[in-house]
């Protein structure tokens, strides 16, 4: 089987150090198996996504030593691919509109999951006719995937990870997901399984902060009919400043500043391997 990842950053701010960690894992393992490694960018969030941070994630991997076919996919480039995965949730009745405001679903203090808030199926039972009669009257609203539906209809499945072993799905960790939002046409997790299934994806090569984003990812494979790649889900590399994990809005990890420090590419590939992030002020 021929070997195939991709890494795939979003737009919305520079690269930082934990992002040169699945980069250089990615290329890495691409070059370890004789196989390649796409670049994505998933540049679907029409608020947060910037032209200028799209051409310094090029420039900083075309720093690091990386590179990667020609051309490079940008998801804002394929809504028809997002639209015609939603039609066939659609068709399947997977998908309900959801018109329940944030304020609002958070003030019937939902259920916490791994990713936080968990969607409490308020809007799922509506009727057909107060559907239409909402959607007629132009009410705000995104497109939720049913996972008891789905569920019912794709049976057990499972997935396999290369650090945790096989994995049961169990995409109620998540719930009923957003597929399509108010002000874009698809979200994450309906843009990243189609893209990774349309690209061939055999290996998925991510930080472990996605880890139960991928038992949505399964199930959505099922009911797309798209196949479900082998998983490998990295440490993280931890904020010493915070505890927690690495975010665009510090740039004391951004590759850009620790270029204008002096570091080499040699210097960010330690780093990274390491898991060794900055302390605050060096």
């Amino acid at each position: 089987m021929h070997f195939i990842t991709r890494f795939a950053p979003s737009p919305t701010g520079y690269l930082h150090l934990g992002h040169a960690r699945s980069a250089l894992l990615c290329a890495a393992r691409a070059t370890a198996e004789g196989g390649v490694m796409l670049l994505r960018l998933e540049d679907i969030d029409r608020t947060r996504c910037r032209p200028d941070y799209a051409e310094a994630i090029l420039e900083d991997l075309t720093w690091l030593g990386l590179n990667w076919p020609q051309p490079v996919r940008r998801q804002s480039e394929h809504q028809a691919d997002y639209d015609a995965a939603l039609a066939r949730l659609a068709q399947q009745g997977l998908v309900y509109p959801c018109f329940c405001s944030r304020s609002a679903f958070h003030a019937r203090l939902p259920a916490i999951g791994p990713d936080g808030p968990v969607y409490d199926g308020f809007c799922r039972p509506l009727s057909l006719a107060e559907r239409e009669a909402r959607l007629a009257a132009g009410h705000d609203h995104c497109l939720r995937l049913d996972h008891k539906a789905a569920m019912a209809l794709a049976g057990p499945l499972e997935w396999l990870d290369e650090r945790t072993g096989t994995e049961f799905a169990r995409p109620e960790f998540l719930g009923d997901v957003v597929l399509a939002g108010r002000e874009n046409g698809t979200s994450y997790h309906l843009s990243v399984t189609v893209d990774d299934g349309l690209q061939g994806i055999t290996h998925v090569i991510r930080g472990e902060d996605l880890f139960h984003a991928t038992h949505i990812h399964r199930l959505l494979q099922a009911v797309l009919g798209l196949a479900t790649p082998v998983y490998h889900h990295h440490p993280l590399i931890i904020d010493p400043a915070t505890g927690g994990k690495l975010s665009k809005r510090d740039g004391s990890t951004a590759l850009r500043h620790l270029r204008e420090q002096g570091l080499a590419p040699a210097d960010i590939a330690r780093m990274a391997g390491t898991g060794m992030a900055p302390t605050p002020g060096g």
